[in-house]
């Protein structure tokens, strides 16, 4: 599927609220059941349940069963890529409580779009990755550098393993609320797992915003030099 007919399948989804609320709730990357789906989108389970059969026929979700229970996620990260992009020309959410300000403020900071991170730290990572030397870009694209494959190496990723996905390695996304790019593809993805195992960042339940710990804010200073406060 292309990237052209992507665009129109996401906006043609995203133009019904209920829609837009499910697949931005799915750029957390795990999979969830039709009733959490309707939960965080503020609607019915039957009707999250109807608006998930058409996301499914239009390959933008796909749905794992396990015993009697059925679990849905994002199809591919495409879909993801296109979805963080329609919300980066999207007119902000109106904040209404001190709630919603302190969630805003949470997914601002650090989240995950799909399978990589972004935020506030995901750009910052980015920047970092670039004005270290680990990363160069050209006309072709993102590539890693001769530095920076001592540096992940060092870091323990796999950068055999992650060559040989079938998807994109590394390309920049268009970050919707930094209005800046962040890591994403295969290598993306990587780095993301690496910083959770690592404990240096943490899911959070309900939210595709991610919580920097103490360890990581140590560790984010030390080898990318981002002071997250």
């Amino acid at each position: 599927m292309s990237t052209k007919s992507n665009v129109a399948m996401i906006a043609s989804l995203v133009s019904e609220p209920s829609r837009a609320a499910i697949l931005t709730a799915l750029l957390d990357g795990r999979f969830h059941t039709a009733s959490e789906l309707a939960h965080m989108a503020g609607i019915k389970p039957q009707t999250a349940s109807f608006h998930l059969s058409k996301m499914i026929e239009a390959q933008a979700v796909t749905v794992e069963k396990q015993g009697r229970h059925r679990y849905f996620g994002i199809q591919n990260p495409e879909v993801a890529r296109v979805m963080e992009s329609l919300l980066s020309i999207a007119p902000p959410v109106q904040i209404k409580s001190f709630k919603q300000a302190a969630e805003n403020e949470a997914i601002r900071l650090a989240r995950t779009c799909y399978d990589h991170l972004a935020g506030h730290l995901g750009v910052q990572i980015m920047n970092s990755l670039m004005q270290k030397g680990i990363l160069s870009e050209n006309q072709d694209g993102l590539h890693i550098t001769g530095k920076g494959e001592a540096f992940f190496a060092d870091f323990q990723v796999d950068l055999t393993q992650t060559r040989q996905k079938r998807r994109s390695f590394s390309h920049k996304c268009l970050d919707w609320s930094e209005r800046r790019h962040h890591l994403a593809g295969a290598l993306g993805s990587a780095l993301l797992d690496r910083l959770l195992a690592l404990h240096w960042i943490e899911r959070l339940p309900t939210t595709r915003a991610i919580r920097v710990t103490a360890e990581g804010k140590r560790g984010f200073i030390e080898l990318f030099s981002i002071d997250i406060g």
